[in-house]
């Protein structure tokens, strides 16, 4: 729902009833003039101020990062994290036939196995730094050459997981990942099968973020570090930052490959503070910032009359009377709206329904 857009419509709809009121008499006449006496209204101040104009888009809480992860272990799955659980280093994410798939940290995948006489490389390097912040290897030195002291300090790491002791680690015991990961679906199930290179769990970091499909229409309003507000579910709000837009566009909605969907580009927002909320994929809706008009003439927004031959107006209360303004309007911000008009100045009053 596009909360901003329904609100002006509302309002509208609101003034335009009211003007009919307003601005006919019983006989169907114009009963407004600048000496007929002020109508039984509230009456609110013209102001000069700055306004935001926002548009409210919807959007998704979810989490960063999310990558679907495989292994080269084939056989039966006999125990798989769960959803929602978070597995750290040396935490196994499932077991096949029994024997843990464990997480290292790690930028590079385990595209080789790791043995005594591979050759010199970043990927042993990184080997080595996890099995060192585990515990093993006291006499290891962290560099890129796989020695006797990483082969015993796999041994006693293989030793302490269930694994054979081969000294050798490959990507049926470990995959590589940057961080601590959440499990944010398993695509397997204790019982079923693992095949060397299939998908079997989709993780995501640890960082909450907003995920919008932006609809191409309104890309202009995502800018990279534009700050932005997120109501999320329960009605609290965060303020955020866009982080990342995309600049590739998606279809979406299209009927069999045909062009009637919706085109958007993907945009993050990172939050200033973490919400409380654990949900993954949890609605939220997002405030983005159009356009910002400086010192301008503004009034409520229920102030404005729909005038008969099409347009706005507002009624300037003066003296015990009121006069009927003609205006155009600009941007809508925080139940305001930006006015010009003949003779409009800070200060004067304007007629408003009474609540």
């Amino acid at each position: 729902m596009r909360k901003a857009l329904t609100a002006v419509a509302g309002v509208l709809a609101l003034a335009a009833a009211w003007a009919v009121v307003t601005l006919l008499d019983d006989g169907g006449t114009e009963a407004a003039s600048p000496s007929t006496p002020a109508a039984a209204t509230a009456t609110a101040p013209i102001t000069r101020q700055d306004l935001v104009d926002t548009k409210t888009v919807d959007g998704s809480l979810t989490y960063a990062g999310e990558r679907q992860v495989s292994t080269d272990a084939s056989g039966t799955v006999t125990w798989v994290a769960a959803e929602g659980s978070v597995v750290r280093r040396g935490r196994p994410l499932l077991k096949v036939d029994r024997k843990p798939v464990v997480v290292m940290y790690g930028s590079l995948p385990l595209y080789r196995p790791l043995r005594q006489g591979v050759s010199d490389g970043p990927d042993v390097k990184q080997l080595e730094r996890n099995l060192k912040a585990l515990g093993y290897g006291d006499d290891l030195t962290v560099d890129d050459h796989f020695s006797y002291a990483t082969y015993l300090a796999v041994k006693a790491w293989q030793d302490d997981n269930g694994l054979p002791e081969t000294g050798q680690v490959d990507a049926t015991q470990v995959v590589f990942l940057p961080s601590a990961v959440r499990v944010t679906d398993a695509k397997t199930e204790v019982g079923g099968r693992a095949a060397p290179g299939q998908p079997i769990i989709t993780v995501s970091g640890l960082r909450r973020l907003v995920h919008v499909d932006l609809d191409t229409g309104d890309q202009a309003l995502a800018k990279k570090g534009a700050k932005v507000t997120v109501e999320l579910p329960g009605g609290e709000k965060v303020n955020g930052k866009i982080s990342s837009v995309g600049t590739v566009a998606k279809s979406s909605g299209s009927d069999q490959g045909q062009s009637s969907g919706t085109t958007t580009v993907d945009v993050d927002i990172t939050l200033d503070k973490t919400p409380k909320t654990k949900l993954d994929q949890a609605p939220v809706e997002v405030e983005l910032v159009s356009e910002r008009h400086k010192n301008v003439l503004a009034v409520p927004v229920e102030a404005l009359l729909a005038l008969r031959e099409g347009g706005f107006g507002v009624e300037v209360v003066e003296n015990g009377a009121t006069r009927l303004v003609a205006v155009e309007t600009g941007a809508f911000g925080g139940g305001m709206v930006e006015i010009t008009g003949t003779g409009l100045a800070e200060g004067m009053r304007v007629g408003v329904p009474e609540s």
